[in-house]
Order: structure tokens, then sequence, then C-alpha cells
């Protein structure tokens, strides 16, 4: 492992982490890579091709035929299939409805493990390290990250946050409620899923953003890396 910091993160939904962890990639000076988008990116291809999502082996197979780019700016990052900017897409209902099972399945999930280590490897070679988030990115990813670190927060806290965020970018109001429960039913598929579930790994710091605002969620990821 390069002495350059690679921080790996992992968290449930509506956790916070993706703000937090672009915050800390800018703070830092280091690059940012959101590995939820690279499924999501490939969910919304399969649902573009009109693939059955039962039919495993055809989703995974296609796929290993998408160009999937990860912009790792953070001050503006992007993910394009196929050279086309999804995204706005990806964050569209059917997406994440269909997000879980799409990365539950072993052959996709291969494939764009390879592709984020890719990207880190690319980062050290750059001579700047990098800070990565998902789901399996402690256990699976990069277990041999210099920082482990896990965001949660609350499922209310969660439903309040993702409720905001969708209202934000356009999708209208959320019920709170019903946002909660879409988060916690989301939480047991990908906690209980075969592959790469989501997990606290013993040596991970646990820092829960319910009662902290967004610069002192970020100050907290910080004082791992550079204390």
């Amino acid at each position: 492992m390069t002495d350059l910091p690679v921080v790996a993160v992992d968290g449930p939904a509506g956790s916070g982490k993706s703000s937090v962890c672009r915050g800390v990639a800018r703070r830092l000076g280091l690059r940012y890579l959101d590995t939820g988008a690279m499924y999501r990116a490939v969910t919304w291809a399969v649902l573009q091709a009109g693939i059955d999502m039962a039919d495993s082996d055809a989703v995974a197979a296609f796929s290993h035929t998408l160009n999937i780019d990860s912009g790792t700016d953070p001050t503006a990052p992007t993910i394009r299939v196929n050279g086309r900017d999804v995204s706005e897409p990806i964050r569209e209902d059917d997406v994440t409805a269909s997000v879980s099972a799409v990365s539950a399945i072993p052959g996709v999930r291969a494939g764009l493990v390879q592709r984020q280590r890719d990207e880190v490897l690319a980062a050290v070679a750059a001579g700047q390290g990098i800070v990565v988030e998902g789901r399996d990115i402690t256990s699976v990813v990069l277990p041999d990250a210099h920082v482990k670190v896990y965001i949660t927060a609350s499922a209310v806290v969660r439903a309040q946050r993702r409720a905001t965020q969708d209202h934000d970018r356009g999708a209208g109001k959320r019920d709170v409620e019903a946002t909660k429960a879409e988060l916690i039913a989301r939480d047991a598929k990908d906690s209980t899923r075969a592959v790469s579930p989501l997990t606290i790994t013993p040596d991970a710091v646990v820092i829960d953003t319910s009662d902290l605002d967004l610069e002192q969620s970020i100050v907290a990821v910080c004082a791992l890396v550079a204390p």
C-alpha cells in the first residue's frame, strides 16, 4: 500500500457519506470515487436495454460491455456510460428501485470492483490519494486502506436527508415515512446479500452523523486521515 492516503468509506443510503467524502477529498486535495454511482450506471443501462433483471448471467455479461467512466474530481464528480452523462437519470426512482438487485449479482460486482481498484491505482500513480465510498469498500474493494470509516445515521435522519435531496433535484415532495421505509428495506437487502454485503469491519471507525452537520462530519473524517 502506498504512503498516499487511501480512504475507504462505507455506510447506508442517506447517511451523508457522499457529501462528507466529497468534502474530505476537496479539503485534503484527494480524488473522490462514488462506487454507488457505478452500480447505478449499470442499472440504468440494463433498464434502458430492457434486459430481464432476473437473468443474472445476461445482466453480468451486459455490464462487462459497458464503458463506465467515473470522474474523480470531488468538486464536480461525473459518471458516464458509453460516453453519455448519466449523472441525473441514475438518481431516478426506477434506478433506485432496481440497483440493489443489480448490485447483488456476483458477475457485475467482480467487474466493477476491478475498475474501482484501477481508479485507486491511477490516483496513486498521479501522486494523489483518494477517498472511495460505497458499501463494500472497507471489506472487499480496499481491505488494506490506510483509513476505514463507516458513516451512518438514524433511519429518521437519513429519510429526512434523502427526501430533501430528492426535492432539491426536482423530484417533488417526498413523504419522509415512506422514504424511511424504503431506506430500511434497502438496508436489509444490502446487508443480507450473499456477495459483498454492507458490513462494519472490525477496523473501521464508526461515525454517526445523526447529530452532526456537514462541516462537523467532514472534520471528523479529516482528523482520521491527517491527525
